[in-house]
């Protein structure tokens, strides 16, 4: 990998946590709350007891560390030629964000020398004015605690009028679209950006006191660390939340929570994994899940 682990969240927790090491040992509670802060639900498995072991040799078990200078990462020319690539995308250009100190790096690669499989073919057309300029004005409104009068079109091409208070914006990887979240009164609404005809942003219309999604189903997966099957999984769903417990050896209990309109694309994806994993609740999800595999099989049986 072009960053390799040195430029993950791991190292930058440790990073963190030695820059205190260098002037003074750092109380547990310190550790905890940079591990909280820029972690996620398993960072502990990998962390725990090896902080203050051999495994490291970054930090004595008293806090104190024999590094005599905070830790500093600086970019490589193949990193900056990544980050060039990656903000050619044009999703990356949706939101406006700029990486200084590359404007004379060439490329790593460019958009047009990927080809992604498994993915539909009519994603949003990101590069399209009106596109942008819809998901601008969601993302204002997201930003500055505002509400949105939409004109938007449903897939049988009726158009319809929504006044909508979003909460978030979500990205679909295998529709390869963008889509906002949030509450229409009382009730959740959510619209694909490409459906939006015509927005405006208004006053907020109501009060998101809380998640328009608060009842997350969860899928409890137990997995065999074989074939660097947990970096896999972890990897494949970093953007759901989720918790990974260690229950001895190499066997692991992961928990995903995921909104109900994102189940087929749960389903999906653990399919891809295979034998790797096995679903052990909810029941509902099992058996969807068992009758996709069959079918499946049925197909490669003819």
């Amino acid at each position: 990998m072009i960053f390799s682990e040195v430029y993950g969240a791991y190292y930058n927790i440790m990073a963190d946590i030695l820059k205190i090491a260098v002037t003074r040992p750092p109380t547990k509670e310190e550790i905890d709350s940079i591990i909280r802060e820029k972690g996620f639900a398993e960072t502990n498995l990998f962390f725990g007891g090896d902080l203050y072991e051999d495994r490291y040799k970054l930090m004595t078990r008293d806090g104190k560390t024999p590094i005599r200078h905070s830790p500093s990462m600086p970019l490589t020319t193949a990193q900056k030629r990544w980050l060039k690539a990656i903000s050619m995308d044009p999703r990356f250009t949706l939101f406006g964000i700029s990486i200084e100190g590359i404007e004379d790096v060439k490329p790593l690669f460019t958009p047009d020398m990927t080809d992604v499989f498994d993915k539909y073919a009519d994603g949003d057309p990101y590069e399209d004015p009106s596109y942008r300029e819809h998901f601008a004005m969601v993302l204002k409104a997201l930003r500055e605690d505002m509400s949105l009068e939409l004109k938007t079109i449903s897939g049988k091409g009726k158009r319809r009028y929504h006044t909508l208070t979003p909460s978030r914006l979500e990205y679909s990887e295998k529709d390869d679209k963008f889509r906002v979240i949030g509450m229409e009164g009382r009730y959740i609404l959510t619209v694909n950006i490409n459906r939006i005809l015509e927005a405006r942003l208004i006053p907020r219309a109501v009060r998101m006191d809380k998640d328009p999604y608060p009842d997350k189903k969860e899928v409890t997966l137990m997995l065999y660390d074989t074939r660097k099957a947990l970096d896999r999984v972890l990897l494949h769903f970093a953007h759901f939340e989720k918790e990974a417990v260690h229950l001895g050896g190499k066997r692991y209990k992961i928990t995903l929570r995921y909104c109900p309109d994102d189940e087929t694309e749960i389903l999906i994806r653990l399919m891809s994994f295979g034998p790797l994993i096995r679903v052990v609740s909810p029941e509902p999800l099992k058996a969807e899940l068992k009758k996709r595999v069959d079918r499946q099989h049925d197909l490669l049986s003819l």
